[in-house]
């Protein structure tokens, strides 16, 4: 009843401020309770609403008065494109990844795993011991926590075969994220209008650093066990590149993840070219099937750079990952880290270190895997039953992903907004392309919030396809 009220006192108001002139005296509370038949508090509540729509104002000690309408003009900043004249690059748009989503959409578009799959009783903890030390007032060392770099040459050389010198402590830097990591790299050993090879499809994250970098992209084909080493060997040989950009390890967006085979085999032709592979481990804490199976680990003359973030692991807001890198390209890359951020917070890096040493995180990782098996499977029977048009080259070992194929004749970017109309986000496969699409595909999120709802995510891409065909017919 007091929400209908305070309703009704708006309303009127507001036709009758629509006839007053600015600066009119707004009637008292006790008028207006009068007036409506209300409580003193409904017609604050209605005062408190206008005033948020800026229809009025009050002064203190003088009342409360119908606001003067001023008309804006509309800012002009066309200056501004004289005076930055043409970007030297032009930047993607922002992914559809990294939207957010209603309450009650169905998101399988993100590229982050749901809360509920997150440590979270690790992380609190580990935050609030952090906020207690010395870290949370004092400067790290530019390349990161001893003791964190540490952690990350350890976890690698526990993958490094018996005759491959292991990483040290001192061939880390620690990044504020991996998207840095990637900026960094690109910018320090690539260089500007230079060549560098990428998977294709590749994370977006990557065209876009490539792309602000004025790094000149080089598509390489790249399918369920990776790139064909001939077509990776006739690339360096005709572009002159010396860096190839890949995901080894449940690959975003498809979940490939090379055999130990075709690894070999891609490292034998970094080395013969005298070139750089940026293995980029993003999703090593998400097998499912395998267990992830760094490059890194079989090199030890500096021609793999890897990436291992824990962003999306341990928590989106606890941003740190770091670069294993060896000579002067860890020298270069560490030069181009303090130059852009001076070093990242020493509360993160404690937080983080913190996480990854307590017993109880072995035990998520085990449950997390469990966890992920059933959610990704739960979406491939969904779309098996309810979008049979959509192909699975294969089903991801790890991951947070699946990749599936539509018809070629599919309109993708009316699909998209069909869905997003019947309360489904997708993300259109266009973007994780460096150039055209070899198909018509959409990347699928099993990872976010409620899996109760994958079967009825699905009905309405059905649907959505569904018409989308007919229209094209």
């Amino acid at each position: 009843m007091a929400n209908d009220s305070t309703g009704r006192i708006v309303a009127g108001l507001r036709a009758w401020i629509d006839q007053a002139p600015p600066g009119t005296r707004v009637p008292s509370t006790r008028a207006l309770t009068a007036e409506y038949g209300a409580s003193p508090v409904t017609v604050q509540k209605a005062m408190r609403a206008l005033n948020a729509l800026g229809l009025i104002e009050s002064r203190p000690g003088v009342g409360t008065f119908v606001r003067a309408t001023r008309s804006t003009r509309p800012p002009d900043y066309g200056w501004q494109t004289g005076a930055l004249r043409s970007p030297h690059a032009r930047l993607p748009a922002g992914s559809t990844a990294m939207r957010s989503a209603s309450p009650d959409a169905i998101g399988l578009h993100a590229g982050y795993p749901d809360r509920t799959l997150l440590a979270e009783r690790l992380v609190r903890a580990a935050l609030t011991r952090a906020a207690r030390g010395d870290t949370a007032l004092s400067r790290p060392d530019v390349a990161g926590l001893p003791e964190l770099r540490a952690w990350f040459a350890n976890e690698l050389a526990e993958a490094t075969p018996v005759g491959v010198t292991p990483p040290t402590p001192r061939d880390v830097v620690v990044l504020p994220g991996s998207q840095s990591g990637l900026s960094s790299i690109f910018r320090a050993l690539v260089g500007f209008g230079q060549p560098l090879l990428v998977e294709s499809p590749t994370y977006w994250g990557a065209i876009l650093a490539a792309a602000q970098a004025g790094v000149h992209l080089v598509p390489v084909p790249s399918g369920p066990t990776g790139p064909d080493p001939d077509d990776l060997a006739r690339a360096f040989e005709e572009t002159g590149a010396r860096v190839f950009y890949a995901q080894p390890n449940y690959a975003n967006p498809t979940g490939a993840q090379w055999p130990s085979g075709r690894a070999a085999q891609v490292l034998d032709v970094v080395r013969a070219h005298g070139a750089f592979l940026v293995d980029d481990d993003w999703a090593h804490d998400f097998g499912i099937d395998t267990t992830a199976r760094p490059v890194a680990a079989h090199d030890d003359a500096g021609h793999v750079l890897y990436l291992r973030s824990l962003t999306k692991s341990v928590s989106p807001a606890v941003r740190v990952a770091a670069v294993i890198a060896r000579g002067p390209a860890r020298e270069r890359i560490l030069a181009d880290r303090g130059a852009e951020s001076m070093y990242v917070s020493g509360l993160l890096q404690a937080a983080a270190l913190d996480v990854v040493t307590q017993p109880g995180w072995r035990t998520h990782l085990r449950t997390l895997r469990h966890e992920l098996r059933a959610r990704r499977d739960l979406l491939v029977d969904a779309l098996a039953e309810h979008v049979p048009q959509a192909h699975l080259d294969h089903v991801p070992p790890g991951g947070l992903h699946l990749w599936a194929r539509l018809p070629d004749d599919t309109d993708l970017d009316r699909l998209t907004r069909d869905c997003e109309a019947g309360g489904v986000l997708i993300g259109p496969g266009a973007e994780w392309f460096p150039a055209e699409p070899s198909g018509t595909f959409i990347r699928l999120n099993y990872s976010g919030p409620d899996p109760d709802r994958f079967h009825d995510g699905a009905r309405v891409i059905g649907r959505a396809l569904a018409a989308n065909r007919r229209a094209d017919a």
